[in-house]
């Protein structure tokens, strides 16, 4: 079993502040390459994979909703094989267990001891497929882990690698073989996106590149797990002025002021760490109020629910969205 020594030197790895940023220039590079490596297996949906990109250097795990087989699980695996860290991958079922996700403390006969078996979730990149085919309780073994990067069993509290991102995957058509996701858990998404249908043109291309082999087979990891945690680095250092904090609070209180359930200070902070992130895949050390605008959707719609007794995220509270960048305007 890990003791409390081992523990904290995981905690002090993971948290440690000399880690050196990149130069922005540097990091932007990075997230050229990763979005680039992505598109050999991704076809026609960059705004979707710089969405995801932009979420991993904000520090956020993203939530990937469509209907099934058009794409959702390949562009998490795409994302994770473009980096050189441990990936795992969870298929949620109606049966799966929290401990199947957190891992499980085990009887040793030999050493007469408890030894801790760590689960999937130890990971840098966690592929929860069809989270929502999982009930709630399940689904709550994520919450520790999302929001503070580790895992407590049986009073021992274990670090994370460092970096830990959640793909998610769920499912939006079997509505009666699904469960909701708990708010709390949603809210923990930075990031919640839709990919939809390709085009005509593009479906060819997806159908002429799985000819003879799926290309995912042949993805190669384009950047360390080094170097992703120096370019987050750059990205929590991006220049954020007054004013842009000032038009994150005030897009968060219009959603509060008028919807049933608006958007949490979570939120907000989601949406500037997203923001910054966009800055960074853009080449910038300082956020513009397009930053903002651009993440807006991905962050805010799926933690409003625009009406009493309504669904969280639907179009409603997407126009809602649309609505508070039309009224609030940037100073």
């Amino acid at each position: 079993m890990t003791d409390a020594h081992d523990t904290r030197a995981v905690a002090d790895r993971r948290t440690d502040p000399q880690t050196a940023p990149l130069p922005v220039g540097d990091a932007s590079d990075l997230a050229a390459r990763v979005v680039e490596n992505i598109e050999t297996v991704i076809v026609d949906k960059r705004d979707a994979v710089e969405h995801v990109l932009t979420a991993v250097l904000g520090g956020g795990h993203v939530l990937l909703e469509d209907v099934p087989g058009v794409g959702k699980t390949m562009l998490a695996r795409a994302v994770a094989r473009s980096f050189d860290g441990d990936f795992q991958r969870v298929q949620f079922t109606p049966d799966l267990l929290p401990t199947d996700v957190t891992g499980v403390n085990v009887f040793n006969e030999k050493s007469r001891e408890f030894e801790f078996r760590p689960g999937p979730v130890f990971a840098n990149v966690l592929l929860a497929d069809e989270i929502n085919r999982a009930p709630p309780k399940t689904q709550s073994a994520l919450l520790e882990a999302m929001e503070e990067r580790q895992v407590t069993a049986d009073g021992d509290t274990r670090a994370l690698p460092d970096p830990f991102v959640v793909i998610a995957t769920q499912n939006a058509v079997e509505r009666d073989r699904t469960y909701e996701l708990p708010v709390a858990e949603l809210d923990r998404f930075m990031k919640k996106l839709h990919l939809g249908y390709p085009g005509r043109d593009q479906e060819v291309d997806v159908l002429d590149r799985v000819v003879g082999g799926h290309p995912i087979d042949d993805i190669e990891a384009v950047a360390s797990v080094e170097d992703l945690r120096r370019a987050r680095a750059a990205t929590s250092n991006v220049t954020v002025e007054r004013p842009v904090k000032e038009y994150v609070t005030e897009l968060a209180r219009y959603t509060r002021d008028h919807a049933a359930l608006g958007v949490s200070p979570r939120g907000s902070i989601s949406l500037l760490r997203a923001s910054q992130g966009r800055a960074v895949v853009d080449g910038r050390d300082y956020v513009v109020p397009d930053d903002v605008q651009a993440e807006a959707e991905s962050v805010l719609a799926h933690r409003i629910r625009a009406e009493a007794g309504g669904t969280l995220g639907g179009e409603p509270a997407r126009t809602l969205v649309q609505r508070a960048l039309d009224t609030v305007r940037p100073e």
